[in-house]
């Protein structure tokens, strides 16, 4: 089961990412952009999602997303980090929400970042 440790590991390993503390917990930015938070228990962790995706995820595993009352009007998730399968998964997840938030010059210079791998 992936950890606090492991999503910051996982995210700052992403290129141009940098780890921020905002509302007193870390953040996880590129270009400026967050694409993650580390609650503060830190047993579950919010990421880029579109809203479109956000209902199927909930619906499809609500034991491991979920919607957070003051994030509903925006493109977020939460994730429960005990739900996860593993640090694949973790990686994936992390990997998708970097996609969304940084520029199309690193998006483009990393295509195989936030592509399901399919090993979760």
């Amino acid at each position: 089961m992936p950890d606090a440790d492991d999503v910051r590991r996982t995210a700052l390993a992403l290129p141009e990412t940098a780890e921020k503390t905002a509302w007193s917990m870390p953040t996880f930015r590129v270009a400026g952009k967050m694409f993650a938070t580390l609650p503060e228990d830190e047993t579950s962790m919010a990421v880029r999602c579109p809203r479109e995706e956000r209902d199927e995820l909930v619906l499809a595993e609500p034991g491991k997303f979920w919607i957070a009352g003051h994030e509903a009007a925006f493109a977020w998730i939460r994730v429960r980090l005990s739900a996860l399968d593993g640090t694949a998964e973790l990686r994936d997840i992390l990997a998708d929400s970097w996609r969304q938030a940084a520029p199309p010059r690193l998006v483009e210079a990393h295509p195989g970042l936030g592509v399901v791998t399919g090993d979760r």
